[in-house]
């Protein structure tokens, strides 16, 4: 779970490109479920204009479908609460991964493609949608997305060793909370590279020497060097989430998979590593429909001598008010009643609580900070709850400016 991909940067929209033939036929019978239609088209230019700058076929996609009936109907098959752009796409490209879209397919490195938008682009997305509207309202309907990027461990990694820095705990047991697949679970078993502002590497996690680990590299803005590793070690891993996903099964994490942009080959590998590592670790992950009120048992349950640690990233964006609130009093309720430490990743709007966010450092060259990840860490300390600003990143790791 989590926004995921969501926030890739700022471009101008590439609107230019040609609408729907008009041979591909009749608008089918759910636009009329559409109340706001003209909501929808903005929705999805906008999501081409501001946030997918890096995926010049996604751009194309989103100004095709501003333009056209059709594929505003589809996207009001996603309920409201989980209208998002990028799952409409993720369902696009998951039937391009399927094997089902060929026509589509020509477009999509992540399925061999060479081809760049151009004027084919519209009819091959008229004869997909034609085709596979069934199983792409099926996904609409029914899924979210899903993907874990693991790159995000480059500021989980240091947060951890925050949190038992900050409790005096050792042995720390984990629970992701909107685990997906628990990618993050194997977070200290991955090979982290810093890059730092003297242009040396810097090494952190237990696989630098581990043949297949997955690969993080990430550039380290703080002056200090990255924390040094103080002997914590993660003695059980857990994972709570609405849906989650087996990595075992290659349809589950052919989902996965979709949800990433499809030129990105580097996160696509990461992401298949990772998935074997996991498999290989010992871990649990819980189905709860109600994952909040999963957070007490599972800490109750916890063998003595571990400090539990709850680690949300890009989850409470998925929360209404009143379910954040609620996380937010469980959480410290456990936090006093049983030395639950809360480690968020968040916009800082959500993750800071009671501080006021920190300046951020200066970032690279065509980094926005309108997306930064503010990481806080939440524990008890002397009879009330404490909470400290651990430091800024890019929502999928690029960057990390640590305090």
């Amino acid at each position: 779970m989590g926004v995921e991909d969501a926030l890739q940067g700022r471009i101008d929209s590439h609107g230019s490109i040609v609408g729907w033939p008009t041979q591909a036929g009749p608008v089918p019978a759910y636009a009329g479920r559409m109340d706001h239609p003209e909501e929808l088209s903005a929705l999805l230019r906008r999501f081409g204009r501001e946030e997918c700058a890096q995926e010049p076929l996604y751009v194309a996609l989103c100004g095709l479908a501003a333009d056209d009936a059709r594929l505003c109907a589809l996207l009001a098959e996603v309920p409201p609460e989980q209208r998002k752009v990028n799952l409409l796409l993720a369902a696009l490209h998951e039937r391009v991964l399927a094997g089902a879209a060929p026509e589509l397919a020509a477009y999509y490195p992540s399925a061999g493609g060479e081809r760049t938008p151009d004027a084919g682009l519209a009819a091959a997305l008229a004869a997909c949608v034609e085709r596979e509207w069934p199983a792409l309202v099926r996904q609409l309907r029914h899924g979210a997305t899903q993907t874990n990027e693991v790159a995000r461990g480059a500021a989980i990694w240091p947060a951890l060793g925050a949190a038992a820095a900050a409790t005096g705990a050792r042995q720390l047991a984990l629970l992701d909370f909107g685990c997906s697949a628990g990618l993050n679970l194997g977070v200290d078993r991955y090979r982290l590279r810093y890059r730092c502002g003297d242009g040396g590497w810097h090494e952190r996690g237990a696989a630098r020497d581990e043949h297949g680990a997955a690969e993080i590299e990430a550039l380290w803005l703080s002056a200090a060097p990255p924390p040094a590793d103080t002997g914590w070690r993660l003695a059980l891993r857990h994972g709570l989430d609405p849906a989650p996903v087996d990595v075992a099964d290659p349809v589950r994490l052919r989902w996965l998979q979709a949800c990433l942009w499809p030129h990105d080959a580097r996160r696509r590998e990461r992401l298949a590593r990772a998935a074997a590592q996991l498999r290989t670790l010992p871990h649990a992950l819980t189905r709860a429909d109600d994952c909040i009120a999963a957070i007490g048992p599972w800490l109750a349950g916890l063998p003595a001598g571990v400090q539990p640690v709850l680690l949300t990233s890009w989850v409470l964006y998925y929360l209404g008010a009143a379910e954040l609130a609620r996380l937010r009093e469980t959480a410290d309720r456990l936090a006093l009643g049983h030395g639950l430490a809360w480690i968020c990743g968040e916009l800082p709007a959500l993750s800071a609580q009671l501080l006021a966010p920190p300046p951020l450092p200066a970032l690279p060259p065509g980094e926005v900070a309108s997306s930064a990840t503010l990481w806080t860490l939440r524990w008890p300390q002397a009879g009330r709850v404490a909470e400290r600003a651990l430091g800024w990143s890019h929502p999928h790791g690029r960057w990390v400016a640590w305090l």
